[in-house]
């Protein structure tokens, strides 16, 4: 199984890239957005985390083998679960990534059929039972960015955030606020190496705010 790539990226299309790792070249098909992400990463030393399926049907004599590429693990967990619902399928799931994975969890996450129902190749009733299947799985995939975000700038550990995010909606937050008031503690920058801790400050943030709408 080829779950990575490392090498120079030397061509790049609508659906696949083109990575040379030594003498070899191996196409890696991409869904939208990873495509323009790695637009300005051209002809230079990219990663990426992939997928190994066989394309075609048993019936008619002829299975291709194919790489799918994403720049993270999560991009490629994400696919996982969109392959996983009824009526989607490789093909379908590459197209519908046109967006980043946090935007496309959110959608689900909160039940917007019109927005799943716009990505490509998509439609209203494949939207109705990607809601139906993943909308429970999606906390972690709509917390992406900020974990990401948090991550590269070391200051606190992506379990810190998910266990906090768990934490405020068994206090009686909804998901959205519970992300708001993640992210509202992570814009000061601060290390927080507990989830006491970030607790701690979110309801000092609140108290703070309360005491000036006063």
């Amino acid at each position: 199984m080829i779950t990575q790539i490392e090498g120079e990226l030397v061509r790049l299309t609508e659906e696949a890239a083109t990575v040379r790792i030594g003498p070899l070249h191996c196409e890696v098909l991409i869904p939208e957005y990873t495509r323009r992400q790695l637009q300005a990463l051209l002809h230079q030393r990219v990663v990426l985390h992939t997928i190994f399926y066989l394309e075609g049907g048993v019936n008619a004599g002829k299975l291709s083998p194919r790489l799918i590429g994403f720049l993270s693990e999560i991009e490629r967990e994400f696919f996982d679960l969109l392959c996983s619902v009824d009526g989607m399928g490789v093909k379908k799931a590459l197209r519908a990534m046109s967006h980043p994975v946090n935007e496309i969890a959110t959608a689900i996450e909160q039940q917007d059929h019109r927005f799943l129902a716009s990505l490509p190749g998509v439609g209203p009733a494949t939207a109705e039972r990607i809601v139906a299947k993943l909308r429970r799985k999606m906390p972690k995939f709509a917390l992406w960015v900020t974990q990401q975000k948090v991550t590269e700038e070391s200051l606190v550990e992506p379990d810190v955030i998910s266990q906090t995010y768990e934490t405020l909606l068994v206090l009686g937050h909804s998901e959205s606020e519970a992300r708001r008031l993640i992210d509202s503690v992570l814009s000061r920058k601060k290390k927080f190496s507990s989830v006491d801790e970030m607790l701690h400050a979110i309801y000092e943030r609140q108290s703070q705010q309360g005491s000036r709408t006063a």
